[in-house]
């Protein structure tokens, strides 16, 4: 397609990958030629968020071959659940941990999330006119529990009216949920368990680039200096 039919963002995306081929292909062509031939050996299957602001490459500025990514809306990992249906993130986690052996898992969360954001509001009450959106962030209703009170009632509504003023709290222990949820596949619990994969859970604070994490059996964010 000419240059003059192609929309600004395309043009912005193809002249990227001029740049990626520069940079890997022409300057450090022996670094791809490795990943072809000998194939990926990633270390770390990184669980993101689908939100454009947060890329897990980008933020960690890994190399090609290092990350192994998954993204989704809310960066969530449901239970396991092998009934024949469709679940593109548990077939992820299973090619990473069955196949490629990697030896951490990062479920990588971030502030201001929209899915989030989406899941505090169904607990208002509020209705929703979408398909998948709303039961896939589901998935995380058990986070805002200890924050709510009996579902249904106006204290629960008038609770999670609160929490849509401090979704941070929730985005953190929807991340907690998502590793607990991992836990629930045999295949992970049996290498965590063996000692040979560790799980962690981040939030990135996109107001001030700060990331919070948490590793092994604390259930605690700190920030990471």
């Amino acid at each position: 397609m000419p240059d003059s039919q192609q929309s600004q963002p395309i043009r912005q995306l193809l002249a990227g990958i001029k740049g990626f081929r520069a940079r890997y292909y022409e300057r450090r062509p022996d670094s791809m030629r490795q990943l072809v031939t000998e194939g990926q050996h990633p270390e770390i299957l990184m669980i993101g968020c689908s939100d454009s602001r947060v890329d897990p490459a980008l933020l960690t500025q890994a190399e090609p071959g290092e990350l192994f990514v998954v993204r989704n809306v809310a960066n969530l990992v449901p239970p396991y659940q092998p009934d024949g249906s469709y679940h593109g993130t548990s077939a992820a986690i299973e090619y990473a941990v069955r196949s490629l052996g990697v030896s951490h898992v990062i479920v990588l969360g971030h502030a201001q999330c929209g899915g989030i954001q989406g899941l505090i509001r169904l607990r208002t009450g509020q209705t929703t006119d979408d398909d998948f959106v709303s039961p896939w962030v589901s998935i995380a209703g058990s986070a805002l529990d200890p924050y709510l009170g009996g579902a249904g009632n106006e204290a629960s509504k008038a609770d999670a009216e609160r929490l849509q003023q401090n979704p941070g709290v929730i985005e953190r222990a929807a991340i907690r949920t998502s590793v607990d949820n991992l836990m629930t596949f045999p295949f992970v619990r049996e290498r965590v368990e063996a000692g040979t994969l560790s799980l962690h859970g981040w939030w990135f604070d996109l107001e001030s680039g700060e990331l919070w994490a948490t590793e092994g059996k604390s259930r605690v964010f700190l920030p990471v200096e």
